[in-house]
């Protein structure tokens, strides 16, 4: 698998990591995705999209609060990966992000995974 960077991005409150692995990206947001923050991981994942990644692994491990921004850009990369025939697959997330996902009922249209290595294991598998 190639484990090679593609790229990062970072304010005062997160810090977005992208690496390729295989035919997935994986995306690591660390810190805080709110209205403040929510461009820099919307960028990376309209140009990993936009490269023709259709199959998007969020790595929520790192996270430590998202909002309905947060969640809106989560959302909106979800019907683009889809409509390219893919899909975006949650992994690794912490109960208060958690929680977000369960109060607005997203949770329901993600594919959510215990960990990148499961979200990963599934590449390939007819899951997207």
């Amino acid at each position: 698998m190639d484990h090679g960077m593609v790229g990062s991005a970072q304010s005062g409150r997160l810090l977005v990591e992208v690496r390729e692995e295989g035919a997935s990206a994986v995306v690591t947001p660390a810190g805080e995705l709110d209205h403040h923050t929510a461009d820099l991981l919307r960028e990376p994942l309209d140009d990993l999209l936009g490269k023709g990644f259709s199959r998007l692994v969020v790595d929520c491990s790192r996270l430590e609060f998202c909002d309905s921004t947060g969640l809106n850009v989560l959302l909106g990369a979800r019907l683009k990966a889809e409509a390219a025939g893919g899909g975006v697959h949650l992994a690794g997330m912490r109960p208060v992000v958690a929680r977000v996902f369960e109060i607005t009922g997203a949770e329901a249209v993600f594919t959510v995974h215990d960990s990148v290595a499961d979200a990963l294991a599934g590449e390939g598998d007819g899951a997207d």
